[in-house]
C-alpha cells in the first residue's frame, strides 16, 4: 500500500456520472446509469452522481441514499413522529408508529413521477473539508481519511480544481490485493 498514491486508484471525472446543479433526480438517475453501462468493466458500480456549476466544476454529490431521502413523505405528522425518539422511545416504536401512519399516506410507489421532477440541487450534499484528498496522497493517509470520517468516497483534487473521485470500494479492493499478495510472499519465505 506505500507504493500507491490517491491518483493510482481515483475514477476520473469524465468516467463518473455526473449532471448540472439543474437538473431533476430522473436526469441524475439516467446519468448514473448510463455511466455504469458504459465503465462496465469497473469491479463496483458507481453510487452517487456528481453535480457541477455552470462552469462543469464539481459543487456537491448525491448519493443513492440521498436520492431514497428524497423520496420519503414530507409530512408534518411524520416528522413529529421521528422525533419521539429524543423522548426516550425505542427506535422499534418510533419505527412501528412511522408504519402505521405510513399506512393511510399515499404509498412512495404513487410518489415517483412527482419525485422524477425535483431537482439534484434540493438533495445534493455539498462537500467538506473532509471530503477533498490531494490526488499525490499516500494510499496510508487516504485509508486514514476515509476510516476516521466513515466516508465512502472523497473528492479527488490537484493545483487544477477537482479531478476524479477516490471509493472506498477501489481502496478496499488494493488493500485485499495488498494483503493476499504480503502473504503470497510470506508463505514463499517460510517455504525457502
Amino acid at each position: 500500500m506505500n507504493n500507491y498514491i490517491v491518483k493510482d486508484l481515483m475514477v476520473p471525472i469524465s468516467e463518473y456520472a455526473t449532471v448540472q446543479k439543474g437538473a431533476t433526480l430522473i436526469e441524475a438517475v439516467m446519468s448514473l446509469e448510463d455511466t455504469q453501462e458504459i465503465f462496465h468493466e469497473s469491479r463496483y458500480a458507481h453510487r452517487a452522481v456528481l453535480i457541477l456549476d455552470e462552469n462543469k466544476q464539481v459543487i456537491g454529490k448525491m448519493s443513492q441514499m440521498d436520492f431514497l431521502r428524497a423520496l420519503e413523505p414530507k409530512d408534518d405528522n411524520l416528522d413529529q413522529i421521528r422525533k419521539f425518539k429524543q423522548f426516550g422511545f425505542t427506535t422499534k416504536a418510533v419505527n412501528l408508529q412511522q408504519e402505521e401512519y405510513l399506512k393511510i399516506s399515499n404509498p412512495i410507489l404513487d410518489t415517483y413521477s412527482e419525485a422524477a421532477k425535483l431537482k439534484v440541487s434540493d438533495f445534493m450534499k455539498y462537500p467538506t473539508e473532509g471530503d477533498y484528498i490531494d490526488e499525490n496522497t499516500t494510499m496510508d493517509m487516504a485509508l486514514h481519511q476515509l476510516t476516521v470520517g466513515s466516508i465512502l468516497s472523497l473528492l479527488v483534487t490537484n493545483d487544477k480544481g477537482i479531478v476524479g473521485i477516490l471509493r472506498l470500494s477501489d481502496v478496499f479492493t488494493a488493500v485485499s490485493v495488498a494483503m493476499k499478495e504480503s502473504q503470497s510472499q510470506l508463505s514463499w519465505e517460510v517455504t525457502k
